[in-house]
């Protein structure tokens, strides 16, 4: 018989244990190391495919961004050509049923893009900085009047006149017996302070204390932050604006026969004397003065001040689609007194 040599280069001690290793057992660990590497392999390769489809959709939404925009511009210079034709008419009203207003339809600018626009007149609305005089300092009483009537139509509290006077005037006092300065703000989480300047958007007054989004959403369609002295348009008014101004609920009592009324006069209705006559006993409602631009500094405030016939401050809403995107730009429009019209500003929200 012959004899079982011994394994070359296994211990000893552990053959005389059985703790020979088998096949078997390195080919298990074989497998747990290419399950591993697959596994490994495979988070790397979608890894890499996720950001390669993140990049490719980031570049297509920013192409089609940058087209929309550009296509959003057109739409500015064919509004800027329409106002233009409408001031070579020297008509001395501004009023929505001109050709100006007439809304653009869904129309294909290019293969598989969709413009949709039309222009508002931003001078029917009631100006909220005009609740301060031009100088920044003296509240206009007649102003805050109208504002005050206007809130209390809305159903609302009509202190947030005095609030957003104070927001606007260049003084620390607070208004009596309602404001809020410095030291109401200071007290909140996280502290701020009033501006102490025009409001540039209608968006500021969430700022306010205690004034919420729903109390926003009613007044936003009735205010415009224009430049201090920029009248009213009374022919592109809503009926809430007029009633607030007049002092009397005559135009807003049933919109929808002001609009008829409003579409069959052709014309601008109601007219600057209309609103100064239906004022009555307003206070600063009772003049007839017609004074040839916004209130001069110095100049005791007059309705006749608030109101006017005519607008330079327009804003023009472009929907654009582009296959299943859509992007809606909001541009507001000046018209200089030469009928040059250039866009101020650019958003993406109405507010």
């Amino acid at each position: 018989m012959s004899e079982t040599r011994p394994q070359r280069g296994i211990p000893k001690s552990r053959r005389l244990h059985g703790c020979i290793p088998s096949r078997h057992r390195q080919r298990g660990v074989a497998l747990l190391v290419a399950i591993l590497l697959v596994a490994l392999g495979t988070i790397v390769a979608a890894t890499m495919a996720y950001d390669n489809a993140m990049t490719a959709r980031r570049a297509a939404a920013t192409f089609a961004f940058d087209q929309a925009l550009l296509v959003s511009e057109g739409a500015e210079a064919l509004a800027a050509y329409g106002l233009q034709q409408q001031a070579k008419q020297n008509s001395p009203y501004i009023y929505p049923g001109q050709a100006w207003s007439q809304p653009l339809p869904p129309t294909e600018v290019i293969p598989g893009v969709m413009l949709e626009a039309h222009l508002e007149d931003m001078q029917g609305r009631f100006n909220i900085n005009n609740l301060v005089e031009i100088d920044g300092e003296t509240p206009n009483t007649v102003a805050i009047q109208a504002f005050q009537r206007l809130l209390t139509m809305l159903d609302m509290d009509p202190k947030w006149a005095n609030y957003i006077v104070d927001w606007i005037d260049k003084d620390t006092t607070p208004m009596f017996p309602d404001g809020a300065e410095d030291s109401v703000y200071m007290e909140m989480d996280p502290p701020y302070r009033t501006p102490n300047l025009p409001i540039t958007s209608t968006s500021e007054l969430m700022a306010l204390p205690g004034f919420t989004r729903a109390d926003f959403d009613k007044l936003a369609p009735h205010i415009v932050a224009l430049p201090p002295g920029q009248w009213t348009n009374v022919c592109s008014a809503d009926p809430w604006v007029l009633d607030a101004l007049t002092g009397h609920e005559q135009f807003s009592a049933d919109p929808q026969q002001f609009a008829k009324d409003r579409e069959a006069a052709g014309t601008c209705f109601p007219t600057k004397n209309d609103v100064l006559q239906a004022a009555g006993n307003v206070p600063g409602g009772n003049t007839n003065t017609t004074p040839v631009g916004p209130q001069q500094p110095g100049k005791a405030p007059t309705l006749a001040d608030l109101i006017g016939e005519k607008s330079t401050w327009f804003r023009l809403t472009s929907f654009v689609t582009l296959g299943p995107a859509q992007f809606s730009v909001y541009t507001v429009l000046y018209q200089d007194s030469t009928g040059m019209v250039r866009p101020v500003m650019r958003s993406f929200t109405p507010y």
